[in-house]
């Protein structure tokens, strides 16, 4: 009697997802085991960027604009209207450089700017992210430190060609006390998880997993406390997607549900992704243009995933 009792309380891992092909009605901690059909997602609006945003890298929602910058040379942050893409605000950024800022993201005190583009060569050893204070960036005199960092699996520094690394990034999230780095492996097309503290410093990035996620990995937003980390990205053909992470344990994010989201955007290099409530999001792409068969300009489009999130959510 005692052994059946227990056996009782014992919780069967399984895909616990109604959603998924899969589902096991007696699951009930979710093992990452889901398997989903494959869809297509067209934008419901696309909105043109002004041409000085040609290579807008990265996207927040705050303080009632979209923000996103560029990233080469540039140094200025631009804040957009979401419902016209339109300039609304621009704050420039003195005494630091852009060699590579490709994603941005924040915290209530915070935004944090990364400077972690590594694809020329993939030997970069000066990555960090920038870490502006909210307040003074509104008041005109904003206060910049920085995070450094290095991979910890990385040991060969010599120079490769161009798209040839498996160290380059351009997506990362914050929580209450990391930052979680997603590596956009150009050999492999899988991305792999690192994570350095959010404090100002010299750190070196900790592997905590890597995800076959076939294709390269370009952009991240993050809903904390509802155990959602979404993914943007394209494969080699530049047919982007989106992908989703939920229902995970704690910080495992690669431990519970992985449904990929293709996008009805052909030749569209995706770069930035916001969202304001999980459920719809902005994602942004940079200009592409390939001699004078493709001609993709730069724009935000908006994308509705209520249908495969709006249960879980």
């Amino acid at each position: 009697m005692m052994a059946l009792l227990g056996s009782c309380n014992t919780k069967e891992p399984g895909c616990n997802d109604p959603a998924a092909n899969n589902t096991a009605p007696s699951a009930i901690e979710n093992d990452g085991s889901c398997v989903y059909d494959s869809v297509w997602v067209a934008p419901g609006i696309t909105i043109e960027l002004n041409e000085v945003l040609d290579e807008s890298s990265g996207l927040i929602f705050w303080d009632g604009l979209l923000w996103t910058h560029n990233d080469n040379a540039d140094t200025r942050l631009y804040g957009l209207n979401p419902e016209t893409g339109e300039i609304s605000r621009e704050y420039l950024l003195i005494g630091v450089e852009n060699t590579d800022w490709e994603e941005i993201s924040q915290d209530g005190e915070f935004i944090y700017i990364g400077d972690i583009g590594n694809n020329r060569s993939g030997n970069r050893t000066d990555l960090h992210i920038l870490r502006i204070d909210k307040g003074s960036l509104q008041s005109g005199s904003p206060l910049i430190d920085t995070i450094w960092f290095s991979y910890g699996d990385q040991v060969d520094f010599i120079a490769q060609t161009a798209n040839q690394t498996e160290y380059d990034c351009e997506a990362f999230v914050v929580t209450q006390d990391s930052i979680y780095l997603f590596t956009k492996q150009w050999l492999t097309s899988y991305t792999s998880l690192y994570a350095i503290p959010k404090s100002p410093g010299s750190f070196v990035a900790r592997k905590r997993g890597t995800l076959n996620i076939q294709g390269l990995v370009s952009g991240a937003s993050y809903f904390e406390s509802d155990r959602l980390l979404v993914l943007c990205g394209y494969n080699s053909f530049l047919n982007p997607f989106l992908y989703l992470l939920y229902d995970y344990s704690g910080d495992h994010f690669f431990s519970g549900n992985k449904r990929k989201i293709n996008l009805l955007l052909p030749f569209t290099q995706v770069e930035g992704l916001a969202s304001p409530d999980g459920l719809l999001y902005h994602i942004s792409n940079e200009t592409f243009v390939r001699e004078t068969l493709i001609e993709t300009r730069a724009a935000i489009h908006l994308i509705d995933l209520k249908e495969y999130l709006g249960a879980y959510l």
